[in-house]
Parts: structure tokens; sequence; C-alpha cells
């Protein structure tokens, strides 16, 4: 019985069902921007949109495993024990990211200040802010369910990719909200794809080696966080950050820790 319930492709059927959801959310976070809604009533419904993903997966999570708990699930997610190299070294790559996108930006840019937020309380809000809509949002559905799915029947490497690109394909309504027309765009979206594609694969080789969902989630939350804290022109930083996080997924692929990008067997842990 639970057999026949099952989805079919609930890979696919997740990301439709997160896109449907999404677009609906998105466009109402818009009208409420134009009809000028006070600014908190316009994060607040920015970060439930950024949940489409959960709320998808929580809709179809009894058809894709029949008889268990979402909660049980999530749970299981964050209980092993977090790994101190693999967090340091995650930290340390971010870091580093951090100071190589600064340094370009420091060098090619003439504004006064490198950093948009000046005081640690604004830093701190930001912070939080942040990680409430999209990190927490995104990971339990992008990571959580859908890469280690297809990891049953894909290798990581190309789960990383499939996942990378759908992930980066649910972004598309915001691209048109940048401001960018014409070869602009073209550059913004094709700077973001190899930003989202490179930065899915580091999440993967680290959530392979720790099976805790706290280390794509601090990837993810530090990539949007660097990012929004730099005082430079959007299209300069997701150039400068596609390039670097490209050069270290290239590097982590070579070096392949563990030899886990390859084969068709899930990780451990994976359910």
């Amino acid at each position: 019985m639970d057999n026949e319930k099952k989805l079919k492709k609930p890979v696919a059927s997740f990301i439709l069902l997160t896109n449907i959801i999404f677009f609906p959310l998105f466009c109402l976070v818009g009208v409420i921007k134009m009809l000028g809604f006070p600014e908190w009533v316009f994060h607040v419904m920015l970060c439930i949109s950024a949940w489409s993903s959960t709320f998808a997966f929580a809709v179809l999570f009894k058809k894709i495993y029949p008889g268990q708990s979402f909660i049980q699930f999530v749970k299981d997610k964050f209980k092993n024990k977090l790994k101190v190299s693999v967090i340091l070294t995650v930290i340390m790559i971010q870091v580093f990211i951090f100071l190589m996108v600064m340094f370009f930006v420091a060098t090619n840019s003439e504004a006064d200040t490198i950093f948009k937020i000046s005081s640690w309380g604004m830093l701190i809000y930001f912070f939080l802010k942040n990680l409430l809509s999209g990190p927490l949002g995104e990971e339990i559905g992008w990571r959580g369910f859908a890469l280690m799915e297809l990891q049953k029947k894909h290798s990581p490497l190309k789960a990383s990719i499939i996942i990378g690109f759908w992930w980066g394909m649910w972004h598309l309504p915001i691209w048109f909200t940048t401001g960018y027309v014409g070869i602009d765009l073209i550059k913004y979206m094709l700077f973001f794809m190899f930003a989202i594609l490179a930065t899915t694969i580091i999440m993967t080789t680290f959530y392979n080696l720790n099976q805790n969902l706290i280390i794509p989630i601090t990837i993810h939350q530090f990539f949007n966080f660097f990012i929004g804290i730099i005082n430079g022109n959007l299209l300069d930083l997701i150039m400068y950050n596609a390039i670097v996080y490209l050069a270290v997924a290239v590097l982590i692929i070579i070096i392949n820790p563990k030899k886990i990008f390859y084969g068709k067997e899930a990780p451990i842990n994976a359910k």
C-alpha cells in the first residue's frame, strides 16, 4: 500500500511545486513594495517566500516517505555531531572567498567605503534577517531532501549539478528585479548560475563529509551575508563570487576528499 502511494518522481515534483508556491508569493512581495507598505511587512513576506521549498516538501512529504514523520525527518537532519574539522574548513573557505572578493572590489572600486553596514547592531540584524530569509528556509528542501534523494541514483557531482541548476532557476523571477537589461542581464544570469553551481558543489562535499544540515546552512548563510555587506556594483560582486567560488569548487573536485564525488551510492545516513 505504501509503495503505491509513493511519488514516482519525487525530486521533479518537489522542484515543480516549489516554483508554483514561490511565484505568487514573490509577486505578492512586489505588490507590497509597490503599494508602499511598511518595510517590515515587505521583509516578512520576502522571508515567507524564501520558505517555498520547505512548504513544497512538507506538502509532498507523506507521498514521498509514507508512514514517516516530517518533524522527525527534519530533526534527523541535525542529529549527527558536527565535526570540528569540517565546520572549520567550511568557515575558512568562506572567509578566504570573502577576502578575495573584497580585494577585487577594493582594487576596482572608487567607493569611499568597502562595507554597506557601519554599526554592529545593523550587522547583527542583517545577519539574522538573512539567516531566516534564505538558508533556514531553503536548505531543508533543496539539500536535506532533493540533493540526498538524487544521490541515491547519481554520483554526488552529478546530483550537485542537477540541484544547482534547478536551485539557480528557482531564482529566475528575482533576476528580473535587479534592474539589469540586455547584455548586463545576461551577464548577471550567467555569473549567478556559475556561482550557484559552484556553491552547490561545495555544499555537497562538506554535507557528505558531515551529515548535518548545519553545514549547507552555514555555507549558504555566508554566501548571502558576505555579498550583502560589501559595498560594490551587484554585477561585479556576482562576477567576483562566481570566479572565486568556481575556482574553489574545481579545486575540491580535483582533490576529491574521501573520494565522495564519484559512484552512485548514497552517502552514509542518506534517507
